[in-house]
């Protein structure tokens, strides 16, 4: 078996993008020949040196992200020292933006975390999405900026996920006939609701087949026909005393459905930020 090529990341912050970056190029020669080893938040010309001569002692590759000058000019004279085959990632592409823009980078590592406060406000979203998904807690209910409801199957989880990142909280609560809905729910402005409808013959192929997938009998209760208009039924008038919105998934795609929620969010939150 041949020896895996090790391959150094080398970063001022996390290293992910060098990390991202080299994982897709080594798919085309194939990963597990090679062993990725990040060093991440170098902080000084002396950790840069000692990793520097880490990795010409194992003739690896070096892949960095260095983005300060005295950094960048410290790998730069200490490759006299340490002749390592080496990529810089963002070098070329800063470069060629200042020629096009005519203007210099900041040379700042770190900037895109700082300034990207939407990619935060997506992962929160996206952690409160797991967190209150399938009624599992009522506690982040008026927390939310969204809350779904509707009978099972109707999409309320993926539809969750992807509102989630578009970094807006949102909790989704299924209605069972069997099972009175929290209180908390009658406590939220109906803006704040959607609710989800759904065919009941389209809902009775989609249980169906899930049921299959799961190695049930698809004639269980949960897939019949009468059973299931009976939940919409019920779901329809808890959607009328909350006075929520309604819009049909029947023939929607996830996208769509997610957009009529969204149009119907900033219809009501961009002209009143009471609500």
């Amino acid at each position: 078996m041949l020896e895996k090529r090790k391959i150094y990341i080398m970063s001022e912050c996390t290293g992910e993008t060098a990390d991202a970056v080299l994982k897709s190029a080594l798919s085309q020669f194939g990963a597990e020949k090679f062993d990725l080893l990040r060093i991440p938040y170098l902080e000084s010309v002396e950790q840069l040196e000692a990793s520097l001569k880490a990795a010409c002692e194992e003739h690896a590759f070096v892949c960095h992200t260095l983005l300060s000058l005295p950094m960048r000019k410290a790998f730069a004279e200490l490759l006299q020292k340490y002749p390592v085959q080496n990529i810089d990632v963002l070098g070329p592409i800063l470069d060629g933006l200042s020629d096009y823009a005519g203007i210099q980078p900041q040379h700042e590592p770190g900037l895109i975390h700082i300034l990207d406060q939407e990619y935060f406000k997506r992962i929160k979203a996206i952690e409160f999405a797991v967190k209150y998904d399938d009624g599992k807690s009522t506690l982040g209910l008026a927390e939310a900026d969204i809350v779904l409801i509707g009978v099972s199957r109707t999409s309320k989880t993926p539809l969750s996920m992807y509102l989630a990142n578009k970094g807006l909280k949102a909790a989704n609560v299924p209605l069972v006939p069997s099972i009175a809905p929290p209180e908390e729910l009658f406590q939220i402005k109906p803006q704040r609701i959607v609710g989800l409808l759904i065919d009941p013959f389209k809902l009775n192929e989609i249980r169906m087949e899930r049921l299959r997938s799961i190695g049930l009998m698809p004639d269980a209760s949960y897939a019949k026909l009468d059973c299931i208009t009976e939940e919409i039924e019920y779901s329809k008038s808890i959607m009328r005393q909350l006075r929520c919105y309604i819009i049909d998934v029947s023939n929607r795609a996830i996208e769509e459905s997610a957009q009529m929620i969204l149009e119907h969010h900033y219809k009501f939150f961009h002209s009143n930020n009471s609500l």
